[in-house]
């Protein structure tokens, strides 16, 4: 049975336009996938509505492809120790109380949230055009191994690269950009895999609060562009690009956020043989080879739903490096890396040194990535390795540290030379559009190497 629908809705940016497709489909079996959960993803009868901006009246869809498939530098700075970057959860959520009917009716409808508590004006969060889940999250994902992938897996198209006690899993924007999130689990660990396209923000949560485990979807909303996501298990709703909650129970409260980053199939594939790679057999019917946001990403576009000021110090579509360490917020834009593989920085007190590959597509591109560009992808890391500080410079083609010439790879791997084998301590980062960082991290320092602006 199939379920389609189309709702269009006109927006004021320009002439841009908003399309938003809902299909459903049920499951293809396929040889030689792993299931976190079941051997058979769900069928699912909710319609998924994927907002699709352009800078002209959108085109129709491509009829999707069949369900089945086969089984198959700078000079180095000093450097001290840079942790991972959890942040931590909040376990007494603080709110202001607000009377109810400060809530528009548009927000409230069908919804069983506690609307009393909120952390930001209700005035800021908007609709997106799909409802509740329209973009529907995937609760029990499918995977390949690495070492038996499907043929339509290109070496340089982007995933979400993801290692947790031993294991690693890797998650196509192919399919995140249809459905925004995954709850998984990974080495033991329950995560929410979470992408939202508008802002190019891709971060992983530790789904646990207060010892409980919450599942996560997409609420239909968007404030300042970003993905409003939601849990079953209280209807709060959180601010992807913070883990923060903002209405609702457990406003204030904020999630654990897991080292991940963007790389290529191919970065992951080397670094990780044993891993495995997110399937596209989802349960629902997607054009997983479309482009619904081509060419979005263009330098020069205008933000999608997005009604905030812009900091000029970069274009509103440049990709940044974005981190926080200790309170200090820096960004260091893409185009540093024209010049250099390799950056040794300090924030704060803690000092780090980014790896940049320049083997990775945009995932705002065309039909199979045959019109896509190039944008590269960074890792950030904790620059000491068994007691030791380590330096790193760029060497032709390769990435090497000072104190040994061991070769390193973007993932923080040594992969020729005394340390081979030894990886880096990753530090939470993000390669977010730089109006999305900029608004919701406005004391941003914006380094470019070791030269600090703004």
């Amino acid at each position: 049975m199939q379920i389609s629908k189309k709702l269009t809705i006109g927006v004021v940016v320009g002439v841009a336009m908003l399309a938003v497709a809902c299909q459903n489909a049920g499951t293809a079996s396929e040889p030689g996938l792993q299931d976190t959960a079941a051997l058979a993803a769900p069928a699912v009868a909710a319609a998924a509505p994927t907002p699709i901006p352009t800078a002209v009246p959108p085109t129709p869809f491509p009829a999707p492809e069949p369900a089945a498939e086969p089984a198959s530098a700078p000079t180095p700075a000093d450097a001290a120790t840079p942790t991972p970057l959890p942040m931590a959860r909040t376990q007494t959520p603080t709110a202001t109380p607000f009377p109810t009917d400060d809530v528009p009716a548009r927000l409230v409808r069908n919804w069983a949230t506690d609307f009393t508590k909120h952390s930001v004006a209700y005035s800021e969060i908007i609709s997106g055009g799909p409802p509740r889940d329209g973009i529907p999250p995937i609760d029990e994902p499918l995977f390949h191994d690495v070492s038996d992938p499907p043929d339509y897996m290109v070496d340089n198209a982007p995933v979400l690269s993801l290692e947790i006690n031993g294991e690693a899993k890797a998650y196509p924007l192919a399919i995140m950009i249809w459905h925004e999130i995954v709850n998984d689990e990974i080495g033991g660990v329950p995560v929410s895999i979470t992408y939202c396209p508008l802002c190019n923000t891709a971060i992983v949560f530790d789904r646990r609060v207060d010892g409980t485990v919450l599942d996560f979807g997409t609420s239909g909303n968007l404030r300042n562009s970003d993905l409003v996501m939601w849990d079953r298990q209280t209807e709060s709703w959180w601010q992807q690009i913070t883990g923060e909650a903002i209405v609702g129970e457990l406003t204030g409260t904020k999630l654990e956020f897991i080292p991940a980053s963007l790389v290529s199939w191919s970065a992951f594939a080397e670094n990780h043989p044993d891993g495995q790679v997110q399937s596209r057999i989802t349960g629902f019917n997607r054009d997983y080879a479309g482009a619904p946001y081509g060419g979005y990403d263009t330098i020069g576009n205008r933000p999608f739903l997005f009604s905030g000021q812009i900091d000029d110090r970069l274009d509103a579509m440049e990709r940044v490096v974005g981190l926080t360490v200790d309170g200090h917020t820096a960004a260091y834009p893409f185009p540093i890396f024209e010049k250099t593989a390799v950056v040794n920085d300090t924030v704060g007190l803690q000092n780090l040194v980014i790896f940049y590959a320049s083997d990775t597509l945009s995932a705002f591109r065309g039909r199979g990535y045959s019109e896509s560009r190039v944008i590269g992808s960074t890792g950030v890391f904790d620059p000491n390795l068994d007691g030791q500080k380590l330096t790193f410079r760029q060497d032709g083609p390769s990435i090497v540290d000072d104190q040994t010439g061991s070769s390193w790879t973007v993932l923080g791997q040594a992969v020729e030379g005394p340390l081979s084998g030894k990886s880096l301590t990753p530090v939470v980062h993000a390669n977010h559009f730089w109006f999305a960082w900029a608004v919701f991290f406005p004391e941003t320092e914006l380094r470019s190497g070791d030269a600090i602006s703004g």
